[in-house]
Parts: structure tokens; C-alpha cells; sequence
């Protein structure tokens, strides 16, 4: 497993445990990866990751709530949602990466970690934000507004 893959799970374990306790945020991180082996380039990938959607929950969620017409994120899987706001933040903030790189890791881990129906709503739901940014003008990607 490449590093940027297991930073990504890791992102999604700590995005779970957050969503069922309470305290600071940034604690949560701190203690999770005082119990992982981790590479220093997992951490700090996965700490990226973990603080854009911190940093930028209501861009990310609105992304994905746009994309998921019929789907209210508090009706998402958990799991599900937490793949999708980690595919989110790469696609709006990680602008080294190609979007079908970003979608094919995010569907992969859906796999894996929450079955075959969850990869394909994944996938419905990444391909309508990755066209609604392909939509948006070059530059405001990213951006509140």
C-alpha cells in the first residue's frame, strides 16, 4: 500500500473517532497517531488532510451536498461521508494530484471499508463535484464565495 493511501485511511479513522467524541479536534489527532506506526510522510499527510476539512468542513460539506441531490450528509454512512470529505479537500486544496487519482483512491478505500454499494455512490457523487469544478472558472476552485 502506497503512502498516500495509508494516510488517506488513516485520515478516515481519525474522521470516524470525531464523529463520535467530543473535545478538540486536534487532541483526537495527537492521540491517534501516538498509537499508529506511521511513516513521518503518512503523519503529515494524513494530518493535511485531516486539517483542510477541519479547516474547511462547510466548503467541503456544501461540495458534497451539492453533488448528492437526494442525500443529506447526516443520512450518509458515516464512513461514506468521511471518504467523500477526504476526496473533497484533495480535489479543492491538493492541486498536485489528477481528480481521477483522487476518485479512483477514494472509491478504492469505499471498497474496502464500507462495500461495493457505498464505492458506487462514492463514485456518483465525486464525479458531480469534480464536474462542478471542472464548471467553475479557472482560479476560484478552493474559494468561499
Amino acid at each position: 500500500m502506497g503512502e498516500r493511501r495509508k494516510s488517506r485511511e488513516c485520515a478516515l479513522q481519525i474522521l470516524f473517532q470525531f464523529e463520535f467524541n467530543a473535545g478538540d479536534p486536534r487532541d483526537l489527532v495527537r492521540v491517534y497517531w501516538q498509537h499508529q506506526r506511521a511513516s513521518k510522510a503518512v503523519r503529515d499527510y494524513g494530518t493535511w488532510l485531516v486539517e483542510r476539512i477541519l479547516d474547511h468542513g462547510p466548503e467541503i460539506d456544501g461540495a458534497i451536498q451539492a453533488a448528492s441531490k437526494n442525500w443529506r450528509l447526516a443520512r450518509m454512512a458515516v464512513v461514506d461521508r468521511n471518504i467523500l470529505r477526504i476526496a473533497v479537500a484533495e480535489l479543492l486544496y491538493e492541486k498536485t494530484l489528477a481528480p481521477p487519482i483522487v476518485m479512483n483512491e477514494a472509491i478504492e478505500i469505499a471498497k474496502r471499508y464500507s462495500g461495493e454499494e457505498s464505492a458506487v455512490f462514492v463514485n456518483g457523487v465525486l464525479d458531480a463535484v469534480g464536474r462542478g469544478l471542472a464548471a467553475k472558472p479557472a482560479g476560484t476552485e478552493g474559494k468561499e464565495g
